[in-house]
């Protein structure tokens, strides 16, 4: 006699087992036709799932968070099972969910195209309107063996075959279709209403380039058409928004087959980027941090005392000279903790505070590369703070203020916090952890800051708060950082005088508010769509004339403006005045600063400000006036 007990703690008592379906409809009609999934002692499950004793019970409709990810899963399945009947003799592999949908990868003799995908979604539509049940099936490892050789099913196979002997062995079977999955799956296809096929690419099984490329189909997939609408439009505003296009019409940067995963900046890219290191370092002062400076290439021992040679080889790049080994630098740490070993330190230097703008160097698969979001050379706003475990809170503390000022003077008001507990495999004693866990806890509580916590994602050596911001089209991108740490030091001979004169090995607190200054950077193209803020634009204003007769007067004009500060230039080519001043806005500049006779005549300037506004006739101050407010010289102000 199962009791099953529901998320709001009533109870409900049946005579005999019982399936989740039943549940749901013995609740009420409408959450029976509703229900996609089961949520049984926190396990997921079908609806057929039969419960046979006491259980807590939560149904899973389309509008739970739950839902997407079964939905996703389940389309999967629907997308394998257009593609085998449309192209018979394809084999399918694997088919997870990813952000935002879902893939499966395909061996097949057919080079799939974007046509054969537009054919692929009109017969998962036919299915889905079919309204198959979705039968789940537990077979013995044998059977599933040979009912998927039989099939021709050879990876699914391999995939059997590499599993635990004693892991059950489901299969999922809607009409004559079959596939290997663990589940759950939605109990019909005609719960899948809302999807779109989106790429196909290429894909090696498990990774391997020796054998035989796969085809991979991308998707989509949602509760609704409406959400569904609603992505594809965000989609397209992500491709208009692209950054790798917009730099190329800005003419911001580029990277070629030469130099993969390298950035070649160009002088108006790295205007951007200098403006940005500018006011990090800036920042960075105000809140006492000493900026130093540390070698690109490094003997590989230090490398092996740090632990990263082991955990990371494969992304390291090295050299030999000499007869000794050498690693490019990946990251900034190790090399922080040698510059704290210069010196006894006492427990009055601490917490030391040590930045810098390192330039890292990291073996990205060539696969992954992605414009400057994912490259292979990088510059972090890096540093490393040591202190005392007393001092691991209030350093926490200070550093989101930091953050926050930093996140608002580029345009972001909306982060997401995020704190990353241990994870089975560690170093340090469960005291250590609770205290540090509890440090950045109590940082976030004493912010009155909402914060999720991720347990098991800490790194290796300590928990660490991860801080991820909105962009204007909703997309969130993790960027800063804090990490405590109890193990480098240590491993690195770090220690420090205590008060009572013993030695100690001080806690290495890792941080970063922007991460990497390349991907930073893409963010920002994409979510301004290249009109940068005045202060960070690299043209700030641009002075053109109507006819020569203007030529010297719109030089001095910019000149005094060069002469203020600003970054600005001219445009005295003989065109038409219309034209230069279309060609200007398309190039995102803040200020097109035009000027005639009239303007030459009077000393004055007139205006026009990105986007077409009309600013008229303004002296030369009241044109300072306007830049020192909108440039930020007054408070930054982002909305220009």
């Amino acid at each position: 006699m199962p009791v099953i007990t529901l998320p709001d703690g009533s109870e409900r008592n049946f005579d005999a087992s019982i399936s989740v379906h039943d549940v749901a409809a013995d609740i009420g009609a409408g959450l029976a036709k509703a229900a996609l999934a089961g949520v049984v002692d926190g396990r997921e499950v079908d609806t057929s799932y039969v419960i046979n004793g006491d259980v807590s019970l939560s149904i899973v409709t389309d509008r739970d968070d739950a839902a997407i990810e079964i939905i996703r899963h389940s389309t999967a399945h629907l997308l394998a099972q257009a593609v085998q009947q449309l192209f018979p003799g394809t084999q399918v592999t694997i088919g997870p969910t990813v952000e935002d949908g879902f893939y499966y990868d395909f061996a097949s003799g057919h080079n799939f195209t974007l046509e054969d995908l537009d054919k692929i979604e009109a017969r998962m539509v036919e299915l889905a309107a079919d309204d198959l049940s979705v039968e789940r099936i537990v077979a013995p490892r044998d059977k599933a063996i040979e009912i998927f050789r039989n099939m021709g099913e050879h990876y699914k196979v391999q995939i059997i075959e590499d599993l635990p002997e004693d892991e059950e062995i489901s299969i999922y079977r809607q009409g004559e279709w079959m596939d290997l999955c663990r589940g759950p799956h939605v109990p019909s296809t005609g719960k899948l209403q809302a999807f779109k096929l989106t790429k196909v690419a290429g894909a090696y099984w498990r990774g391997d380039a020796i054998i035989a490329m796969l085809q991979r189909i991308y998707g989509t997939a949602w509760p609704n058409k409406k959400q569904l609408k609603a992505y594809l439009n965000r989609i397209a505003e992500a491709e208009k928004r692209d950054h790798r296009k917009i730099a190329k019409k800005l003419n911001l940067f580029h990277t070629q087959e030469e130099a993969p995963g390298m950035v070649f900046w160009h002088p108006a890219g790295w205007t951007i980027y200098q403006t940005i290191e500018r006011y990090m370092r800036e920042k960075q002062h105000a809140y006492d941090y000493q900026e130093i400076k540390t070698p690109q290439v490094v003997d590989i021992s230090l490398w092996q005392r740090s632990g990263h040679a082991d955990k990371f080889a494969e992304g390291m790049f090295t050299l030999e000279t000499e007869e000794r080994q050498f690693a490019v630098k990946p990251m900034n740490c190790p090399c922080h903790v040698q510059v704290f070993n210069q010196g006894l330190k006492s427990y009055r230097d601490l917490p030391l505070r040590l930045a810098e703008f390192g330039s890292c160097h990291r073996n990205e698969p060539s696969g992954s590369l992605h414009g400057i979001m994912r490259v292979r050379g990088f510059t972090q706003d890096d540093a490393h703070i040591f202190c005392t475990e007393e001092q691991i809170q209030p350093e926490v503390s200070q550093f989101i203020d930091m953050l926050h000022e930093v996140y608002a003077d580029f345009g972001f008001s909306e982060v997401i916090y995020r704190l990353s507990t241990r994870p089975s495999q560690r170093v340090g004693t469960d005291e250590d952890w609770d205290r540090a866990e509890a440090a950045l806890a109590e940082a976030l509580n004493a912010q009155g800051l909402p914060w999720e916590e991720l347990p098991g994602e800490g790194a290796f050596y300590g928990p660490k708060i991860e801080f991820s911001l909105k962009d204007c089209i909703g997309r969130v991108w993790q960027l800063g950082t804090i990490q405590v740490d109890f193990s480098m030091p240590g491993r690195l001979d770090a220690q420090y005088v205590a008060e009572d004169g013993s030695r100690k090995i001080p806690v290495m607190l890792h941080r970063a508010v922007l991460g990497s200054f390349e991907r930073f950077i893409g963010i920002l193209i994409e979510h301004y769509e290249g009109a940068f803020p005045v202060w960070l634009a690299p043209r700030q204003a641009v002075v053109v004339n109507i006819t020569d007769k203007q030529s010297d007067y719109a030089r001095q004009v910019a000149a005094q403006l060069q002469e203020a500060g600003y970054r600005v230039e001219t445009d005295l080519r003989n065109e038409k005045i219309g034209f230069k001043i279309r060609e200007l806005e398309m190039g995102k500049v803040p200020y097109v600063v035009v000027v005639g006779d009239k303007e030459m005549e009077s000393g004055s300037v007139s205006v026009r400000a990105r986007h077409g506004q009309d600013l008229g006739i303004l002296s030369l101050d009241e044109f300072l006036e306007t830049l020192a407010v909108s440039e930020g010289r007054k408070g930054r102000d982002h909305a220009t």
